[in-house]
């Protein structure tokens, strides 16, 4: 499909809706713009990353955590950041604890982790200069 722009959100089942948020929210920065009812109960928050991707929280989720890693199905966000270590040190400042240190990836980039309060794998990614993904886009537009 070439005429997809962009994807516009992420959804993700949470246990504890306070407890997300105030992760979301507080920590991370993500606006909350709106939520949805269903059957007069929360069904929906949705939390802006930019004006048009969002992460949509479903609160009262069952199971204690995420699946583990290799898992079927989601498996991590990926946020790129401008300043690697500028989020980290905002991140960590907040008491969010990385999961895996700042390293550079296989694809050129530098790559930290953290995880939501439900286990959910969070990438933090500042796009190296030789990143694989900007080099495979360099080919593209150039025609091959």
């Amino acid at each position: 499909m070439k005429n997809v722009k962009s994807i516009g959100h992420v959804a993700v089942s949470v246990k504890d809706i306070e407890r997300s948020l105030d992760f979301y929210v507080n920590k991370l920065g993500f606006d909350e713009m709106f939520r949805l009812e269903r059957d007069n109960r929360l069904w929906i928050v949705y939390l802006r990353i930019t004006d048009t991707q969002y992460i949509e929280l479903f609160p009262d989720a069952v199971g204690d955590s995420a699946p583990p890693f290799a898992n079927v199905g989601f498996n991590h966000l990926c946020l790129e950041v401008d300043d690697i270590d500028g989020a980290i040190a905002e991140l960590t400042s907040k008491g969010v604890v990385l999961t895996a240190e700042k390293k550079l990836g296989v694809d050129h980039n530098y790559q930290a982790w953290i995880a939501d309060p439900e286990g959910n794998r969070i990438e933090l990614m500042q796009l190296g200069e030789k990143a694989l993904q900007l080099q495979a886009i360099a080919r593209i537009k150039a025609g091959g």
